[in-house]
């Protein structure tokens, strides 16, 4: 193995552990909650504090990254992120594990755009090129969906530590590979960084996807949205006014004049809602509707993570080939047709579900690849981390969306579909969620509460389809856009040229 390819597997197993924090969480979420009596508010910023931190600061350290070196800045997000997972492994309190995750985030957004940076430097040759960026982001699809399963079998046999302390050795093991074989291609000087233009697009990305969140979620604050909302904006406009005062901008939004990379843009945005809401729903249709443990349900979306991971390379091969806004939109295309298919797949047998998940996977996996390519093939190599961070924060704003509007659509849907036996007395909560309702069920009789059981399943059921539904209309939609782009471009190429 050449030293180039060694460094597409360390930055991909980099990769692997930051993306995978994302989902592990989901199963042992409950066992934190118990041994550590966390409120509802710090259950809630304990998932939501890592994806608002990573989001918020990448922009910096991708513009950091193109200044003194990806390498420098990718083994610093290496030691903090190893840091960080002893500290949240041991977490003696709610309050420390959410200060140990934010700190886990810092060391993400340090990594995340010198990853994909580091693999745009070091594969000068096109189809190579396409091939190394179309493991990484089947490496992120696959790690997402392999996250549950991850944190299934490891609750099976160690208590919750077990899920943030497994980074330890792989971080040990990445950072020694990456002092050997990782070479430093050093920076560009020319390139301004901001200390506080960062902090500006920090609070500002911080503001406006906090406030999304509480906006979508059924029961958030509405104050705490407006504020949110406001300040983020605020600090918006202040980042832009500080940005035209510089001698090069952070985030140049001349980018996405560009079709390819703002086509590329919209893919991993739609492809991680699809994904992550897909994945979150799944989960909890799973556990709370049909009774599967954590270790179950993650077996059950195994097809998703193999797919995706077998997709990267082989869409990889052929990119250049096929074209990348015309991969794009088949790869969209074949995302929407699985998670469809999956739809409609509630009376079958396991096999064709898996099947259906299977596709959808190799199709968003392979929406990922080609969706990175058509980022990182936009931009000339000192503006690598700026890309980067751009695509990453496209990644987390996807998925941000795909649980809140997937999920808040299926309690809504719930909520309207719910309808117990006439004759017994429900409690109001039982409304708000499949959870209340299994709670009120268990203090009935047998007979009745295996009437109201059904009943919530049935609604529950109803909410996870209209969830899949919407998923998949999102990105075929977004299919049919890039398609009817890539037929223009393929047009317009084709015409003669007046002399």
């Amino acid at each position: 193995m050449t030293s180039r390819w060694i460094v597409l597997v360390i930055v991909s197993s980099a990769l692997f552990l930051v993306s995978i924090d994302v989902t592990v969480l989901h199963t042992a979420l409950p066992g934190i909650v118990y041994d550590l009596g966390a409120t509802s508010s710090q259950k809630l910023w304990i998932v939501n504090t890592y994806s608002l931190v990573v989001a918020g600061l990448l922009p910096g350290f991708g513009a950091l990254g193109d200044r003194i070196g990806h390498r420098r800045v990718f083994m610093w997000g290496l030691v903090g992120f190893g840091i960080a997972s002893l500290a949240a492994a041991f977490a003696p309190s709610a309050e420390l594990l959410i200060t140990a995750r934010m700190l886990l985030a810092v060391g993400a957004a340090m990594m995340l755009p010198a990853t994909i940076a580091l693999l745009r430097l070091t594969f000068k040759e096109e189809r190579e090129s396409a091939i190394a960026l179309g493991i990484w982001g089947a490496t992120a699809s696959c790690a997402v969906a392999i996250g549950p399963l991850i944190g299934g079998a490891l609750l099976e046999y160690f208590w919750w530590g077990a899920v943030f302390l497994i980074n330890v050795p792989v971080v040990l093991v990445t950072l020694a590979l990456t002092l050997r074989y990782v070479p430093s291609h050093g920076g560009n000087a020319t390139r301004h960084w901001d200390f506080w233009t960062s902090v500006l697009i920090t609070l500002a990305l911080v503001g406006l996807i906090y406030g999304l969140k509480e906006a979508i979620r059924p029961d958030g604050d509405t104050i705490h949205t407006l504020a949110a909302i406001v300040l983020g904006g605020l600090f918006t406009w202040l980042f832009l006014r500080r940005q035209k005062s510089l001698p090069s901008p952070m985030l140049d939004f001349s980018l996405f004049r560009n079709p390819r990379f703002a086509a590329g843009i919209m893919a991993a945005l739609f492809s991680s809602l699809a994904i992550m809401g897909t994945d979150f729903v799944i989960t909890q249709q799973l556990q709370l509707s049909h009774g599967y443990t954590p270790l179950q349900a993650g077996l059950y979306l195994l097809p998703i993570a193999v797919a995706a991971f077998l997709s990267g390379p082989a869409i990889g091969s052929v990119l250049m080939q096929v074209g990348v806004e015309r991969m794009l939109a088949v790869m969209l295309g074949v995302t929407g047709i699985g998670l469809g298919l999956f739809t409609l797949s509630g009376d079958v047998s396991l096999i064709w579900q898996a099947a259906a998940l299977a596709l959808f996977g190799f199709g968003a996996g392979g929406t990922m690849s080609a969706a990175s390519s058509a980022i990182m093939i936009s931009v000339p190599v000192d503006r690598a981390g700026m890309a980067g961070s751009i695509q990453e924060v496209s990644f987390e704003l996807g998925a941000t969306l795909g649980v809140a509007v997937l999920g808040s659509l299926m309690a809504a849907v719930y909520t309207a579909s719910f309808a117990p036996p006439s004759d017994m007395t429900v409690p109001v909560l039982a409304w708000d969620s499949i959870d209340q309702a299994l709670i009120a069920a268990s203090s009935l009789s047998p007979d009745a509460a295996a009437r109201m059981t059904a009943a919530a399943r049935i609604a529950f059921d109803r909410g996870a389809i209209v969830s899949f539904t919407l998923g998949a209309a999102l990105v075929t939609a977004l299919a049919i856009g890039i398609g009817i782009l890539a037929h223009r471009r393929s047009a317009n190429a084709s015409l003669p040229v007046e002399l």
